[in-house]
């Protein structure tokens, strides 16, 4: 259940939320962070139980689980990051926001236990290594092999999570996610999906 007091102003819009970072990282918010309003709308379908933990597959500079766990202080929410830029950048969000409910780790995400998890948000991480420009920056390696390693790898662990789980996918090409995982709500315009494993 949503528990809001006072929004500190950094959550009132995007652009408060962004002088959380420097203005590198301000400019890449438009195309490579969460939207405010659609990181709340997620956060609130994964955080149907307080128990539960919600996993943020390539977490950028944290927004997602800062807002999530912001609103839905009862659930815990963990990023996964493997720019040690941004891992740094998400810690020191974490801190000015006093954030309690929030993790966030500096690896690839196949280095972790996805089974440690139990529910997920996707905003399309992988797309990087299909894009021609655009790119965060050149400090890793893009290619369409990784493209389709990281999708195969995200979908058989998807695929072996227990019935009831949740994913939500944003702006995604669908190619992670398996036919056991049931289309449950959408927005109008279709780029954020709300999925649950039969």
């Amino acid at each position: 259940m949503e528990k809001i007091v006072s929004i500190p102003i950094w959550y009132e819009n995007d652009a408060a939320f962004d002088w959380l970072y420097p203005e590198r990282i301000q400019k890449l918010s438009k195309r490579h962070w969460t939207p405010l309003e659609i990181a709340k709308k997620a956060a609130r379908f994964l955080a149907q139980d307080p128990k539960k933990k919600v996993l943020d597959i390539g977490s950028g500079v944290g927004k997602f689980c800062l807002v999530g766990a912001h609103f839905f202080p009862d659930v815990s929410f963990h990023g996964i990051e493997q720019r040690k830029e941004l891992y740094h950048y998400s810690l020191a969000a974490k801190e000015l926001t006093e954030t309690r409910n929030a993790d966030f780790i500096n690896v690839n995400f196949t280095q972790v236990d996805l089974d440690a998890y139990d529910s997920f948000y996707f905003y399309n991480a992988f797309f990087e290594n299909l894009a021609k420009e655009d790119h965060i920056d050149q400090q890793i390696e893009y290619s369409f092999s990784l493209y389709t390693y990281y999708s195969r790898y995200l979908f058989k662990a998807l695929d072996n999570r227990p019935s009831g789980t949740r994913l939500v996918t944003y702006h995604s090409l669908e190619d992670e996610v398996p036919p056991s995982y049931q289309l449950v709500d959408a927005t109008v315009d279709f780029l954020l999906k709300m999925w649950v494993k039969r």
